[in-house]
């Protein structure tokens, strides 16, 4: 019975999955076109699955295990059940190896049983909850049918009523792997997600490699929508992308804006965008809401308005405040184990309100009118740019024309509380005779906060008329005390033609110890502890020099539980505080409690909105103080001229 009875099943269900496959693959195809090397891609897929994909995965070693038995395990066998069941090949060694693979995979099924037995609140619910029965039908199934081909039992072994029942668990096993992938289910993801690395729109994130900086509009093309305001303006490999989604919920406990009780769950707004790619409403939806939205309400397809911006226009897939409580602080790509582009989709979205709607909340709208007027956020006069630093006699390029370092001051230039953060950073560039200037009234803002808001045509005339203006200067590399434009110049503006060698200051600081160039004494003061800027951090990978620029002056940082890649944001990125969206706390008030729970004195900083947002508690907090500041405070003599004289004569020695 079960000869005639497999070899239907399992190329029916082939049929019905290559059926499926078709038409998901048409869902896709309703975004735009981006351009992929298909055979390449393809090529690269193995190893991005199995390097950088489990790179991620392996950060949870207990779960990166079970999914190489269960998913390996059923790979394995679902070929094999092809060639042995569906093909009927007499071969004791492909059974024998049938039965190790489907054993493997039970032993995965086991494990996400216990897994599911008590998930914890970021895992949904829903059809992911019969799927370990589904494991388990497929393995055990597969495995006693393959018994007899194995010559464990006779073939005649059992009866129709046992063959029967075997049946059942196949077809079960078989409806949920193979048609689940392709028509919709926990296995989507296997589908999906394969193809989503093939065709990654960052594929330079792998092999090790970083990509952080967003993708420019093409504003010249009068045909091209500005950003996304309906699922098919996508590109087609984005909406492949949110199909990949597994729903583990990894991004939704790190977002710092969930945890807020902002309106922003950033996996139900990838399951949302999947809502909109194939049609229908967030009703299935099993898993946590946006904080304070019931789940239900919210509908569209592929061609209907992502937000609503009239209510004549019926339902949307999200509302506008879900977009603006995001602070892009990456947490929630970073750790995706299906490496999606989170932040890239929100901001799509946010140029699609602010540029072709001028929907930008609270003071988003003055805030880009202040850069269109004045060159900067805050609207202060750009003559005073320079004020902070009246009595420093600080080089200018304009005058001097090259230089070693070119200092960017940034926006902090006109903040009071950064213009400390500065002063220190001239004076210990100065204690090391560090060949710099700075373009003074020359400089505008980078851009950053206009990008982050939306508003791409401003970030491009500001990144065109800043690369313009450094063009007329020679110099070695931009150093820069904020993190925010170091991810802007270093990232961002090679798209306009624009590279350097952008060096934030812990790290410049960092370089300048190692080479003995600063003579700084011990630290007396108490415990500190070191908050990681999401932008130097997660978008540029650097967390070792500030620790190290620390430890130069005999800081011994105390970690927080939340720390290097995994630190909370302060709630001061992508605009959040000009759009100021409410929730039931506020983050920089959660990170203070991380911190205070270090018992820490001080808490050192990198970076201009982070000394903001954290000077910004009301409560018991310790001491903020810059990286810049501390160094600063521990400078004994400038400069160390013994150092300085030996370098010197190992130069001529060289010459």
């Amino acid at each position: 019975m079960l000869d005639v009875v497999l070899p239907i099943l399992i190329f029916a269900a082939l049929a019905l999955a290559l059926a499926g496959a078709v038409r998901r693959v048409r869902l896709w195809r309703q975004g735009r076109p981006s351009p992929v090397s298909v055979l390449g891609g393809l090529a690269a897929m193995p190893r991005r699955y199995l390097v950088d994909l489990h790179h991620v995965v392996a950060r949870d070693k207990v779960f990166a295990n079970t999914h190489v038995a269960t998913g390996g395990g059923f790979v394995a066998a679902a070929v094999l059940l092809i060639l042995v069941h569906g093909f009927q090949l007499e071969s004791r060694l492909l059974s024998w190896a049938l039965l190790a693979a489907t054993a493997v995979m039970f032993a995965g099924a086991l494990r996400v049983a216990a897994r599911r037995k008590n998930p914890p609140a970021r895992l949904s619910r829903g059809p992911w909850m019969r799927l370990p029965k589904s494991l388990f039908a497929f393995a055990s199934g597969v495995f006693l049918v393959t018994l007899p081909t194995a010559g464990v039992l006779p073939a005649s072994f059992g009866g129709w009523a046992l063959a029967a029942v075997l049946a059942l668990a196949v077809a079960w096993g078989i409806g949920e792997m193979f048609l689940g992938m392709a028509w919709g289910g926990p296995m989507k993801h296997a589908f999906a997600g394969a193809l989503h690395l093939a065709f990654h729109r960052r594929p330079e994130r792998f092999g090790g490699g970083r990509s952080t900086g967003l993708k420019p509009l093409d504003l010249k093309d009068s045909t091209a929508p500005l950003g996304v305001g309906k699922p098919a303006d996508f590109t087609w490999n984005q909406l492949l992308g949110f199909d990949a989604c597994v729903q583990c919920g990894r991004c939704e406990a790190m977002c710092p804006a969930f945890a807020a009780g902002q309106p922003l769950n950033p996996k139900k707004l990838i399951q949302d965008m999947v809502v909109g790619l194939a049609g229908g409403t967030d009703a299935a939806y099993a898993g946590s809401p946006y904080p304070g939205k019931p789940v239900g309400e919210h509908g569209g397809d592929a061609h209907s308005p992502i937000v609503l911006r009239d209510v004549r226009e019926g339902r949307a897939l999200v509302d506008a405040e879900t977009l603006w409580s995001c602070t892009t602080c990456r947490a929630c790509v970073e750790e995706c184990p299906m490496m999606i582009e989170h932040v890239d989709a929100i901001v799509d979205m946010r140029r699609f309100l602010t540029m072709e709607h001028g929907n930008t909340p609270n003071k988003g709208r003055e805030v880009l009118e202040n850069l269109a007027t004045t060159d900067n956020p805050g609207g202060f006069d750009p003559a005073s740019r320079m004020n902070w630093a009246a009595d420093l006699d600080l080089p200018l390029m304009a005058k001097r024309g090259t230089a070693d370092v070119l200092l960017w001051m940034g926006d902090g230039a006109f903040d009071m509380r950064n213009q400390r953060t500065l002063r220190a950073l001239v004076k210990v560039l100065r204690a090391a005779q560090v060949d710099f200037a700075v373009l003074g009234n020359e400089e505008l803002d980078s851009g950053d906060v206009a990008r982050r808001l939306g508003d791409e045509a401003s970030f491009q005339t500001l990144a065109v008329r800043n690369a313009a203006t450094l063009a007329k200067y020679r110099f070695r590399e931009i150093v820069t005390c904020d993190p925010h434009s170091v991810h802007v110049l270093k990232n961002e503006y090679p798209a306009f033609g624009a590279s350097y060698t952008v060096t934030h200051h812990s790290t410049f600081i960092s370089n300048l110890m190692e080479k003995g160039r600063l003579t700084l004494g011990e630290w007396t003061g108490g415990r500190v502890t070191y908050h990681d800027p999401c932008y130097l951090g997660r978008y540029n990978g650097e967390y070792e020099a500030p620790r190290k620029a620390l430890k130069g002056i005999g800081i011994k940082v105390v970690e927080m539980e939340r720390s290097g890649f995994r630190s909370r944001c302060c709630g001061g990125g992508g605009g959040a505080p000009i759009t100021d969206i409410p929730g039931k706390r506020r983050i920089p008030d959660m990170r203070i409690e991380e911190i205070n729970a270090t018992k820490a004195e001080v808490v050192a900083v990198g970076c201009p909105q982070c000394t903001a947002m954290l000077e910004g508690v009301v409560g018991p907090r310790p001491e903020v103080l810059d990286i810049a500041e501390l160094v600063a405070a521990q400078l004994v003599t400038a400069p160390a001229p013994a150092r300085r004289a030996e370098e010197a004569l190992e130069a001529e020695v060289a010459a």
